[in-house]
């Protein structure tokens, strides 16, 4: 693996010229939310409910979040990444007396479960070294417990700030505490045991930390500047799906935070899932509210109707939002055989312990589907209904209103940009050409003898075009490739142009008239027109 700084990212190179370009990831969750503990604002890779309750701290009432990647995981879910929001909330401290002063530690993480205690020795220190101590500090699974569930170690720690082992560089990278306050002047003291033996005990953490109230829409949204909220995942967290748990069992996530979320995953080439209001109690009311709902987008999905299940801590059948168990639904399909594959008459239903709040018959499942609205279903269905997006009638491409075919081109765009990030460490020319434009050549035509794009006639469903016409020569600097495959309308295609270049990579959908950029300036002539260039591609 190769790596090289351009300004703005750090680029890891692991697919070369010679290989293959790998298809990404197409169902992974991420999951943005409130929950019982762990860090906040920092995306976690889990991949079971049990990672979920090691992190976060399982099921907590107030928390939808902890009961939507439970659904997720129950669901048939494989991969999450969780990303912890709080309104507030304040840290536990855990104080060491040192002298006549203490040494103050504050927990990484906000909340009221960040359980942990420390103990302090001077094992191994010289007796003239009385600046310098022994740290070890450990979370617990609750007071006075002895399961222990992380720890570090800090031997020979210094309050001297000349010391190499200063404590205050050394703890910044904890990640379980920080220091609060000033150094004291004397080194804690060690954590004797109260009935006098000599080695050291614990001491527990202060009942001073605090949950914060419940999250709003803001917090959901976050910071693109300090990465907070759904801003939290970088480059190197993908997802596909994105999950915005109701903010509270009878709160939902208002238009603001939807709308926010939903251009991120186009920016991130990832689909919002959208939970429709829980007031929409049957079939009907559900039609009946879509004609009102005033968010649409080819970049989200809707699954109807809210779901029964068990809540443990309460101790009967609950309703939640579905969208948790969508996703997991989704992904257990997809290991059965891929996405694109025509619906069949089995369909996919919940799993035993998941049950749909309302029944919806056969005849108001096509009626959902031409609205953009998707059907969960307890048992299998008689007649599969092609799943859909929000894109509805204001779809400005038409087949983006199919989820199927919505996924594809979010494949495709994805896997390429990501596959031909290797033309950075080469020199441009007809020959990176060409190595480029077989490599995406060849990843299409896989996906196609797989069924993956639409069927024509005749003629091709797929194109690579990589050489002098895409890569002008005043752009010495920069490789564009053009690719796309076959659109369900006869001699329409999906197009897209993946720009590689000092500055980064780009990627652009373009039409078959002249290229669509939806921010920045063109990377080629405005009057490029993509029809000619795949007439002349097809001549040759």
């Amino acid at each position: 693996m190769r790596e090289r700084q351009v300004p703005g990212f750090q680029v890891a190179v692991e697919v070369a010229a010679g290989q293959s370009i790998a298809r990404v990831d197409t169902a992974t969750v991420a999951f943005v939310g409130r929950a019982l503990r762990g860090p906040v604002h920092r995306p976690v890779a889990i991949t079971s409910f049990a990672e979920f309750q090691a992190v976060f701290g399982g099921l907590w009432q107030p928390s939808t979040l902890s009961y939507a990647v439970e659904q997720f995981f129950e669901n048939g879910g494989r991969q999450a990444r969780v990303v912890r929001v709080a309104n507030g909330g304040r840290a536990a401290t855990l104080t060491l007396p040192a002298g006549d002063g203490a040494l103050t530690l504050e927990a990484l993480c906000p909340g009221t479960r960040e359980f942990l205690r420390a103990a302090v020795d001077y094992d191994n220190i010289p007796p003239g070294e009385t600046d310098k101590f022994n740290l070890v500090v450990q979370r617990v699974r609750a007071p006075g417990s002895e399961h222990v569930e992380d720890q570090e170690i800090y031997p020979k720690l210094s309050i001297d700030p000349s010391s190499p082992r200063h404590l205050v560089p050394l703890l910044a990278e904890s990640a379980l505490v920080r220091l609060r306050g000033r150094v004291p002047l004397a080194r804690p003291v060690p954590t004797h045991r109260g009935d006098g033996r000599t080695f050291a005990s614990y001491a527990s953490s202060n009942p001073d930390g605090d949950d914060g109230g419940p999250l709003t829409d803001y917090d959901l949204i976050g910071s693109a500047a300090e990465r907070t909220g759904i801003f939290a995942f970088g480059d190197g967290d993908p997802f596909n799906f994105l999950c915005l748990p109701p903010l509270a069992r009878e709160h939902p996530v208002g238009p603001s935070a939807l709308l926010v979320a939903a251009r991120l995953c186009r920016e991130r080439r990832a689909l919002l899932i959208v939970d429709p209001p829980a007031e929409w109690s049957s079939p009907a009311a559900a039609l009946e509210g879509m004609r009102r709902f005033e968010f649409a987008s080819d970049a989200a999905v809707m699954y109807f109707p809210w779901i029964q299940a068990y809540d443990r801590l309460r101790g009967r059948f609950e309703s939640f939002a579905p969208g948790a168990a969508a996703a997991g639904m989704l992904a257990r399909l997809e290991a059965e055989r891929p996405f694109w594959a025509p619906p069949d008459r089995e369909g996919g239903p919940l799993r035993p312990g998941l049950r749909p709040a309302c029944p919806v018959g056969e005849e108001w499942r096509e009626r959902l589907a031409a609205a953009g609205i998707n059907t969960l279903q307890a048992v299998r269905a008689r007649r599969a209904v092609a799943s859909r997006t929000l894109a509805g009638s204001r779809a400005t491409t038409p087949d983006w209103r199919y989820l199927g075919l919505r996924r594809v081109g979010l494949l495709v765009a994805e896997s390429v940009e990501r596959g031909t990030r290797w033309v950075l460490f080469e020199p441009p020319g007809p020959v990176l050409w060409w190595r480029v434009e077989r490599q995406v050549a060849e990843f299409l035509e896989a996906l196609a003898a797989e069924g993956a794009f639409p069927a024509r006639e005749a003629g091709p469903t797929w194109f690579s075009i990589c050489d002098q016409r895409v890569n002008p020569p005043r752009q010495l600097h920069e490789v564009n490739v053009l690719f796309g495959f076959a659109a369900l309308r006869e001699g329409d295609w999906h197009c897209w142009l993946v720009s590689h270049s000092t500055r980064g990579s780009r990627v652009q959908a373009v039409s078959l008239n002249r290229l669509q950029s939806a921010g920045g300036r063109p990377p080629l002539d405005p009057e490029f027109d993509v029809a000619t260039v795949l007439q002349e591609h097809w001549r040759r």
